[in-house]
This record gives C-alpha cells, structure tokens and sequence, in this order.
C-alpha cells in the first residue's frame, strides 16, 4: 500500500506551485522545473485514487441485489490493476538524481591494448554519436586526438537533449572488446579496453572556481590528420591547482576555448562533489548500478560471437551489430529498472 498522506502532500505541493506559476510568483524557472518533474507523479496519483474510489464504489454495490452481480464482475479486474499503479507510484517516488535533467560531457579514452585500444574508442565514439541521432539529441564533439590509423587517442563531447545524463550515467566504467585487431595479421583474438565517463555539465552556480586556483596556458593545437590543428596560439589549457585537473580545448577561438574548458572543469569538480556525497551514503552507493567508479569493468564486446555482456546486471545480448549501431536502448532500458529495483529493494519497498 502507497501511503496516500505522502500522496496528498504531493498533490498540495503540486497545486500550490500551479498557482505560483498562474500568478508569475516566486522563481519562475524553478518552480517550472519542480512544476514538471511533478506533474506525471500527480496524474498517477490521481489515476490511483480514482481506482481506489472505484474499487469502494464497486464493493458497495456489493449490497445491492440489483447491482450485485455487476459489482462481481467488475472487482476482479480493478483489484488487478491496483498493485501495477502501486509499483508505478513507488517508482514515481523513488528520490531523484539532481543531475538527471542535465546535458552530459562524454570523455573516452583508450586503455589497454595499444593502437586497438585507440581504434575501440574510436568505435565506442560512434557508437554514441549515432546513439544522439537516434535519440534527437545534439553532439558537439570539443576536443579530439586521433591516434596515426584513425583511433581515438581522447576524445571528450557535449551532449545535450532530452535525458541525456539520466540515460546515459550507466556508462561510466572500462568497456572491454574481443575481436581480431586490423592490426594483426595472424587472425588471432585479441582483448583491449577503453574507459569511459559521462559526467553531468554544472552550472557557474553550482562549482565556485577562484581565478587564483586555476592556471591558464595558451599553446598551439595539434592532433593527427589535421583535425584541430591551426598555426596560431589559440588552444587553451587550463589546470585546477588544488585537484591537479587539467583540460584543454582546440577550438580556432581562444575566447571560446576558454569557455568550453571552463565548462570541463566544472563539471570534473561537480562530478567530485557528487561521489563524494554518494562515498558518504554508503547505503544509497551500494543501490547503484555501477554509476561512480570509473575503474569498474562494466562491459565486454565479442566481435566473433557477435555478443554484448553487462557484468553488472549479468545481461548479454546477441545483437552486436545493432548495439555498435548505436541502438543502447534495451541495455539502458534494463540498466534502469534494475537501478530502480535496487533503490526499492534498499528502502524496504
């Protein structure tokens, strides 16, 4: 059973930020924010109570000869559908990340393996990108190295749409591959690595960054094959000296590569403070699916079985070429339930 002064708190919250919102009232944006992300909560609670309703409803006319076998008839079916809205209002329920609403920066980088390593991250790359297509969202790549045969040295991007953080989190993590390298002429397997992090972008409100910690270099940008690579003193690097982070952009804009490795560092610093928070709830860190740490191996691609394995949630899929494709969804999809299930399992629900 949902508690329902829980939900009648809701709805209370919900209306009185309806009527804030009518009335231009308050922090307009805000409230507009917490406005939306209630309003399918308060439709299920509305088609829960409703079901309740009709549920009493049916069981007085239980005393009714005339209505009686009506009654019969229609109870079975709406005691049916109570525990579906149930689970779906304890899901509605479960506390919400902060950052889901957020556009992601995306940083890959290659692990073990050598110039195969490269050559997956250049792949995992792809992978996103046509991921963002299908999904409407915009990919704005900020700074490439490519490595001599055309994979991925490092390689971080913006990504901005509907979801994106919420969607993608899960893919923090050391993504593995089997498969035949094009650099080996002997037809044997080989296993590489590339790492990847999908941090949530921060707002200047969010990470305050003294001009006196941070120290900026301007220098020339390279990169193999030409890409980035200009003849003027336009690439900025930046490095917080508290942490040590260093980030750089390439853009032809000195002016806009500053912004944009702000943008990185705050959203490094960001991501600092939620692990931080998380270490902190050791409970909450355990009801995660592999959201945090970066040095988990999360995932294994086998070109030659043509098989996709999620060792977090022991999910393998058959369908390499579609996954490669860029279509994540059945894997974020069941990323996420079990996350939830995990959250729910953890609150005693």
């Amino acid at each position: 059973m949902v508690p329902l002064d829980k939900l009648a708190r809701i709805t209370e919250r919900f209306e009185y930020l309806e009527a804030r919102l009518s009335a231009g009232q308050g922090d307009l944006a805000a409230q507009g924010r917490e406005y939306a992300d209630l309003k399918p909560v308060v439709a299920r609670i509305a088609a829960y109570r409703q079901l309740l309703s009709d549920i009493d409803a049916a069981e007085a006319m239980l005393a009714d000869p005339e209505m009686r076998e009506l009654a019969e008839e229609e109870l079975p079916d709406l005691r049916e559908r109570v525990p579906e809205l149930e689970q779906s209002l304890r899901l509605a329920l479960l506390p919400k990340d902060a950052a889901d609403a957020r556009p992601a920066i995306l940083e890959i980088r290659p692990g073990t393996g050598g110039e195969e390593a490269a050559l997956f991250a250049g792949d995992l790359l792809r992978m996103y990108q046509r991921h963002a297509e299908a999904k409407g969202w915009r990919f704005e790549i900020v700074e490439l190295a490519e490595s001599e045969l055309g994979g991925i040295r490092e390689v971080v991007a913006r990504i901005e749409g509907d979801g994106v953080f919420a969607r993608l989190k899960y893919e923090s993590g050391v993504h593995r591959v089997q498969r035949v390298p094009e650099t080996e002429s002997g037809g044997r397997i080989h296993t590489s690595a590339a790492t990847v992090a999908v941090l949530p972008e921060a707002e200047e409100v969010d990470v305050d960054i003294p001009a006196a910690d941070i120290r900026v270099d301007t220098m020339r940008a390279s990169g193999a094959g030409g890409q980035h690579v200009n003849t003027t003193d336009s690439a900025v690097r930046i490095t917080h000296v508290p942490t040590g982070i260093v980030v750089t952009s390439s853009e032809k804009s000195q002016h806009q590569n500053r912004a944009i490795a702000m943008q990185i560092l705050r959203a490094k610093l960001y991501d600092m403070a939620r692990e931080r928070a998380a270490n902190e709830r050791a409970a909450d860190r355990k009801a995660q699916i592999g959201t945090g740490d970066r040095s988990e191996r999360i995932r294994t691609y086998n070109f030659p079985q043509g098989r996709m394995t999620d060792h977090r949630i022991g999910l393998t899929l058959y369908r390499l070429g579609e996954i490669m494709g860029g279509d994540l969804d059945e894997l974020i999809d069941a990323l996420i339930s079990e996350d939830q299930a995990a959250k729910l399992a953890a609150q005693g629900v």
